[in-house]
């Protein structure tokens, strides 16, 4: 089913009574829009009962039709006053009253309705198809099955993306943290509700306050995982404000809440629980502030050969998959322990001096030789050898080539 609404002036009035009720919406300046009310009828009743709702919704003067079509209900509301409900099957009945100028049209199609009398829907709808097809072509067959009220389509949903913000501009510039987030509260309540109604989250904050003889403040919250909880979102911006706080006092806020799909969990009966979202992302958010926010977040590995490199990425909240099977797993020490080492003639490694004492090597198998970044000043030159110490365990080795150092690099499990 479709629903349209119709009222001489009031387009964006008529757009956001649209948008309480359905995302798919078709603007047809200056004065009226179409919408999908598909599955409305669990919540309202019957479409009779929805065009009320729609009616008392919308608050001003307007005239509410409802069809099986886009076009059906358009050209009701258009030409009848008041609730229009479009039975199935009886659209040419219901617009055969209708002036034929709501059809629109090019101005020599018009001017050939007039020279045939045709004054109305039903007069056209009464046409038959054969002889307008062979007058008028295809111009004519499609007016003529709009008059029928048979035309289908899709809705011309507009193409703007939707946009969930608020701008408030303050009499008096406000400098302290708590009458400010006091009205950031109240804003993130209203976009949070506006979220809400489009069935939508956020994973996205953004924030920009216009200073007293300083330059903009901006800051924005990035989450792993959509969101909807404007106390989740005070608390992050609190946080945010108290590690860098405006430089003056406050004369214009705006926020912005980018909008994405709401999150969806299936949770295992046999798994173990996991910390809320929202709860851990605060939790991160202080511990950023204690430790520099460039030290907190999921580990990238670099494209690169040398060991420990990697980078501290954003949280996301992806999961990798681990491998079913068993396998060896190398237990890195970070930093790695220095230690002595005695060789052979020919290199290989026999005995480990550590501070636990002497150990005799059992078993070894390497030499393995890396290197890199020579074009840098950090480069890098290591040998690495697999060992086995008895009653001990197996460990990774490695010298630096050029200092002559031994160091423990971990431990097999």
């Amino acid at each position: 089913m479709f629903a349209a609404l119709h009222a001489p002036g009031n387009l964006p009035l008529l757009v956001e009574c649209a948008e309480h009720y359905s995302p798919l919406i078709e603007e047809l300046p200056p004065d009226t829009v179409a919408f999908d009310i598909r599955g409305l009828r669990l919540i309202f009743g019957s479409p009779r009962e929805i065009a009320g709702e729609i009616h008392r919704r919308v608050g001003i003067p307007a005239n509410v039709a409802i069809a099986s079509n886009p076009d059906a209900a358009l050209h009701a509301a258009r030409g009848i006053a008041g609730i229009t409900v479009v039975d199935p099957h009886r659209e040419a009945a219901t617009l055969a009253p209708l002036p034929l100028y709501l059809l629109g049209g090019s101005p020599e199609f018009a001017h050939t309705m007039d020279l045939w009398g045709i004054r109305t829907f039903g007069e056209l709808a009464a046409l038959p198809p054969l002889g307008v097809a062979a007058r008028l072509g295809e111009e004519g067959i499609r007016f003529l099955r709009l008059a029928r009220g048979e035309q289908t389509r899709l809705l011309r949903v507009r193409g703007e993306q939707l946009r969930f913000n608020e701008e408030l501009e303050l009499e008096n510039p406000v400098d302290l943290l708590e009458p400010l987030l006091l009205l950031l509260a109240g804003m993130l309540e209203r976009i949070c509700a506006r979220l809400r109604s489009h069935a939508l989250a956020t994973n996205e904050v953004r924030v920009s306050l216009n200073l007293e003889r300083a330059p903009e403040h901006s800051a924005a919250l990035r989450l792993p995982v959509p969101m909807l909880d404007p106390k989740v979102f005070l608390k992050l911006l609190q946080l945010e404000l108290n590690g860098w706080p405006p430089q003056a006092g406050v004369e214009k806020i705006r926020l912005e809440l980018v909008p994405v799909e709401t999150r969806t969990m299936q949770h295992g009966l046999f798994l173990p629980s996991s910390p809320e979202p929202e709860r851990l992302e605060i939790t991160l958010a202080r511990i950023r502030h204690l430790v520099g926010a460039n030290n907190v977040g999921s580990p990238a590995l670099l494209d690169t050969n040398r060991p420990d490199s990697f980078r501290m990425g954003e949280l996301n909240g992806s999961r990798e998959s681990i491998a079913a099977t068993p396998r060896i797993v190398l237990r890195r020490f970070r930093p790695p322990c220095a230690v002595q080492i005695r060789c052979t003639g020919d290199g290989q490694p026999v005995r480990i001096f550590s501070p636990k004492g002497e150990r005799r090597i059992t078993t070894s198998a390497g030499p393995w030789f890396t290197s890199g970044d020579w074009w840098t000043g950090g480069s890098w030159n290591r040998e690495e050898w697999d060992i086995e110490v008895l009653e001990e365990g197996i460990f990774r080795i490695h010298q630096d080539r050029d200092s002559k150092r031994w160091f423990i690099e971990g431990t097999y499990d």
